[in-house]
């Protein structure tokens, strides 16, 4: 393997890992102040998070020709809100003590995308794949038969909005960065006006009388924008594939942390539901390995 292959595989592990360790845990620590508000954070730090790397990486001139494409605008309004719609979902899942079920969404993710690759792009589904989707519905239908209480909506939810966001940004060309950038201008105004009914309402924790609250809530922006950037290097580097297979360290992470650190509930049930996803993961990791 060359070097650029495994500083691609280092950099996308870093990134898995962030997002399934660090990210729970920072987003978990300021939890506190309310989901609502902690949502507004990670908008508006992560919009000005991306305005200081684009300028740094003087990236502007793409930022415009982005922009101007209205076909590229239309898609990243659209995969804007759908971002949206995840970050709500999960950042309410580690508040509510979910974690655990968000876990169950980004274990399915990459095989629900492959599912919607499929409907919407004809792309071609071989045996395993067939057998792992299979089973991340008969493991769905199991829960709603067994268990209705027990189903991961919230898990349910973070996968749908996470494959339907892939499946919308496959249909432009725009660099990662410059498109969350985008999207994350889409969605400032929304933040500003929900803060600013926090704010005169006085329920919020983002004040001056508390500096180092302050500065720990601006975080929730580079705690969005470093581990998109390590992962995105990564998959340059070694393609997607193997960042692929890489990517499960982040669900993984995540339930060993809901189950041992935060002792999470975990039924039965909900058990057997995993396992069936476990298993329905490994076939999928087993053709994605075949293919590389």
């Amino acid at each position: 393997m060359n070097s650029d292959f495994n500083k691609g595989l280092i950099l996308t592990s870093l990134g898995s890992f962030w997002w399934g360790f660090i990210g729970v845990i920072y987003f978990e620590l300021i939890s506190f102040i309310g989901y609502t508000e902690v949502i507004v954070h990670r908008c508006l730090w992560t919009a000005i998070a991306l305005v200081i790397t684009t300028s740094l990486l003087s990236k502007w001139n793409s930022f415009f020709s982005t922009v101007n494409d209205k076909k590229n605008l239309f898609y990243l309004f659209i995969s804007g809100f759908l971002i949206f719609s995840n970050w709500s979902v999960w950042i309410y899942a580690v508040a509510t003590n979910r974690i655990i079920d968000a876990s169950f969404g980004y274990f399915i993710m990459p095989i629900m995308s492959v599912l919607l690759g499929f409907i919407f792009f004809k792309e071609e589904l071989n045996k395993k794949r067939i057998i792992s989707i299979w089973l991340v519905i008969f493991s769905i239908l199991y829960l709603i038969f067994f268990s209705i209480k027990a189903i991961p909506w919230v898990g349910i939810l973070v996968a749908i909005s996470w494959a339907l966001y892939n499946l919308v940004r496959k249909k432009i060309n725009v660099p990662t960065d410059i498109g969350l950038l985008i999207e994350s201008l889409f969605i400032l105004p929304i933040a500003l006006i929900v803060f600013y009914f926090i704010i005169k309402n006085g329920n919020n924790y983002f004040d001056i009388s508390n500096p180092p609250l302050m500065l720990l809530l601006t975080l929730a922006g580079p705690m969005t924008v470093i581990p998109l950037f390590l992962y995105v290097r990564g998959v340059e580097l070694c393609g997607l594939g193997p960042t692929g297979m890489v990517f499960y360290i982040t669900p993984t992470l995540q339930f060993l942390l809901g189950y041992f650190y935060y002792n999470e509930e975990f039924s039965l049930n909900k058990f057997v539901s995993f396992i069936i996803i476990w298993i329905a993961v490994f076939i999928y990791l087993k053709d994605l390995y075949e293919k590389n």
